[in-house]
């Protein structure tokens, strides 16, 4: 039996880490528009390019989700279809990729194929494509790997912490003043994934070492106990150091992964962002 992993791009493995031939891969990419350039987030993105005509532009960039024509293709040519989108909370990405499973399941109705909304983005996604990698390499069954990757979802998190927020506020998402005061007194932004796919602000410290003490903090509140830790950053590779050595201070068996932010979540988290996926307790 064949397995695929689909995710759109707001998951940031680029590659799987594995070289198991049975398992295919997937990225289905959002696009990203900046004045009239558009800019398609897949492999071939430069990303710093991106970030750059991004500082550059006045004016609000925007996203536009894969249609579900794009995903149809994507599940094609494997037995068994595991798909992972951004929280439907923030994009219409899940519902095309739900269109796209009907059609699928219509067209193909041999093919086995699950859809998860993760309720986040960036490294928690990363986190839950490294799980379904470890499941299909034990040879479980479909159902057992969807029973055992429903419930593996209920046991991780997603921080962020924000050190930039200009194209929030060029989006309206965030006042002027709002984002003067962050760049000014050097304010970061830390928050989470709530259990309902939105993204919500949890403090404003002032400066990175408080930022990385607040997410440290909020780590250990939520059960964190020194198992897989999925740090995605945006040019902040002092941040990823940081962190590491704190985790390992305490958890010195600790499984983390570093990996640079996709386009598109470099587009939400900007300069310096980071976005953390981890688990609330050992696996």
């Amino acid at each position: 039996m064949t397995w695929k992993i689909v995710v759109d791009s707001a998951c940031d493995i680029m590659t799987l880490p594995t070289d198991d031939v049975a398992i295919a891969y997937e990225r289905v990419p959002f696009i990203i528009q900046i004045g009239n350039e558009m800019y398609v987030d897949d492999e071939g993105l430069d990303v710093e390019q991106l970030m750059r005509a991004m500082d550059a532009s006045d004016s609000a960039a925007a996203s536009a989700c894969p249609s579900p024509d794009r995903f149809l293709e994507a599940y094609k040519g494997a037995d068994n279809v595991i798909a992972i989108t951004i929280t439907s909370q923030m994009s219409g990405s899940h519902n095309s990729a739900f269109l796209a499973k009907k059609m699928l399941e219509e067209d193909y109705p041999k093919t086995n194929i699950h859809l998860i909304d993760s309720l986040s983005a960036g490294g928690e996604i990363d986190l839950l494509v490294l799980e379904l990698v470890r499941l299909i390499k034990q040879g479980l069954t479909f159902e057992e790997v969807v029973d055992k990757i429903t419930a593996y979802q209920k046991q991780t998190k997603l921080l962020f912490a924000l050190s930039k927020v200009d194209n929030l506020v060029k989006n309206g998402r965030l006042s002027k003043l709002v984002g003067k005061v962050v760049g000014l007194l050097n304010i970061r932004l830390v928050g989470e994934a709530s259990p309902e796919g939105t993204l919500e602000v949890l403090e404003k410290p002032r400066g990175q070492k408080k930022a990385l003490q607040r997410i440290y903090q909020e780590l250990k509140q939520h059960g964190y106990a020194g198992g897989r830790l999925v740090i995605a950053h945006q040019d902040n590779a002092k941040f990823c150091k940081q962190l590491t050595a704190l985790i390992e201070s305490d958890f010195p068996e600790a499984a983390i992964s570093i990996y640079p932010t996709s386009g598109l979540c470099s587009f939400y988290a900007e300069q310096g962002g980071v976005m953390i996926g981890y688990e609330t307790q050992k696996i």
